[in-house]
């Protein structure tokens, strides 16, 4: 079959492009400028690509089926040309759920933090009990270097987004992807372009547990008061992972090793350790543990695929150490992922002088939804970078986030923080500043433009000298 995609540069249908390839269907697809590392799996899947959007595309492709992204509007030219011709069309979900989920096991991860991590951890752990699973993920798993397959056994794993399907299905992703059991890992606003309050989240997450089959489980944290609502009236078997014990499942006498963390689960003999760090990553562990015990696997093999997962690109990263200087890289915009990765990194590397530096990229994180919260989610890095938001102008200014007022808010509670203009003024700043045992966490969904590789090549040709004289705020560029 010959499949076209619409929209193709995007984490997800890149990944969809691959699990087509690979079940053996002639692949094309369209979009703008497609930059690494979704560029690098295209051409390594040898998928033809079309750049730009034209309707012209749709016949030289000779689509069987037409896949469109959920960010392609109604007006663009090829999905016009697509429903126009009278080619099959349909949105990634939905193609997802019919060429992959069928007569599977679907293990859905969802919930506002969390679920690549999640997602790619459950992946491994099947994986380490001997089984082959299908899966699809957010991001790119370090164990397997990619982030999709197709699997020959039963389970088939993937991350649920409620984000909206296609301008032609408004409802929730995850709605498609046939359900048998589910974690759900938290619930928080989000996604502000398309839901106008929390009601509205809870209200998507209420749909899912309503289709969760009555032989399903759902694995809750039960210390999220949301999570425990949208659950109360489920059909079927609830079970809660946490950090308080009132939970079935729940972390229990945690050490800090030199490179790792161990501990214990409530319910399940022996001890677990993993290189993840952060109270974050534990509970993650725990509920990914949870749903595959309660999917029947035995508790060695999921110890022992927890100690050899290696993590998440982009995910608490460390990209580059030169001279003493250690560069993270994490996905983190949301202010409860900022502030539990800020606090992450301080426990694993103790009281080393800690750089955050942050682009507001999301449709949430751009507006002003979390004008308050950013000013104590940075409150334990020692100096804040604050970039201005992505494409700023396309926020009306009424609703656009004002870092400058959050700089200033830090700057009353001591911090050593700044809004800067550009990322060639952040470099230069962290150069002018930067000393020997600092950490560099660098925070934004989005590719940043490429400002861990300049940092990276500033160290090169920066001389790290100790107890150099500050740089004064007025000095800041902006």
């Amino acid at each position: 079959m010959k499949v076209h995609l619409i929209g193709i540069g995007g984490t997800g249908m890149a990944s969809l492009a691959g699990l087509l390839s690979e079940s053996g269907h002639i692949v094309s697809g369209s979009d703008g400028k497609i930059y690494p590392p979704m560029s690098d799996l295209l051409a390594d899947l040898k998928v033809k690509i079309f750049e730009g959007y034209e309707a012209s595309h749709i016949a030289a492709a000779k689509p069987d089926l037409v896949i469109i992204g959920n960010v392609i509007r109604r007006e663009n030219p090829e999905a016009q040309e697509a429903i126009n011709s009278g080619v099959e069309y349909t949105s990634m979900p939905v193609a997802i759920s019919s060429l992959y989920l069928k007569d599977r096991t679907p293990l859905v991860i969802t919930g506002t933090h969390g679920k690549t991590t999640i997602s790619s951890l459950v992946a491994w752990l099947v994986k380490s009990c001997d089984f082959d699973p299908g899966y699809l993920i957010g991001g790119i798993s370090r164990n397997f270097n990619k982030n999709y397959a197709v699997g020959k056994d039963n389970y088939f794993i993937i991350e649920g987004d409620e984000y909206d399907t296609a301008f032609f299905d408004k409802g929730p992703k995850f709605l498609h992807y046939r359900p048998q059991a589910v974690i759900i890992s938290s619930i928080e606003f989000d996604h502000g372009d398309i839901y106008s309050d929390i009601d509205q989240i809870l209200k998507s997450f209420r749909r899912l547990v309503e289709i969760v089959p009555p032989d399903g489980v759902i694995i809750a944290n039960g210390d999220d008061p949301n999570v425990s609502e949208v659950v109360k009236n489920s059909a079927c078997r609830v079970i809660t992972y946490g950090k308080n014990p009132g939970n079935t499942y729940y972390p229990k006498n945690v050490r800090l090793l030199e490179s790792s963390v161990r501990f214990e689960i409530s319910n399940i003999k022996g001890y677990f350790e993993m290189k993840m760090w952060g109270e974050h990553n534990i509970l993650n562990a725990v509920g990914s543990i949870a749903m595959l015990t309660e999917c029947g696997m035995p508790s060695e093999k999921l110890a022992k695929g927890l100690s050899t997962f290696t993590g998440v690109r982009r995910r608490q990263e460390i990209v580059h150490e030169a001279k003493g200087v250690t560069i993270i890289d994490d996905f983190a915009h949301h202010p409860t992922a900022v502030k539990k990765t800020i606090e992450s990194v301080r426990q694993r590397f103790g009281a080393r002088r800690l750089w955050a530096i942050f682009e507001p990229r999301s449709n949430t994180s751009r507006r002003n939804f979390f004008q308050n919260e950013y000013s104590e989610a940075f409150s334990e890095a020692d100096r804040i970078l604050i970039a201005h938001p992505y494409r700023e102008n396309d926020i009306p200014a009424h609703e656009r986030l004002d870092v400058e007022k959050i700089a200033s808010s830090l700057h009353r509670m001591g911090k050593d923080a700044h809004s800067v203009s550009s990322t060639e003024n952040i470099v230069e700043y962290v150069m002018r500043g930067v000393d020997h045992g600092d950490i560099i966490l660098v925070m934004s969904n989005g590719a940043f433009d490429g400002i861990t590789s300049k940092l990276a090549e500033g160290l090169k040709c920066r001389r790290i000298i100790n107890n150099r004289s500050e740089i004064t705020p007025s000095r800041v560029p902006k």
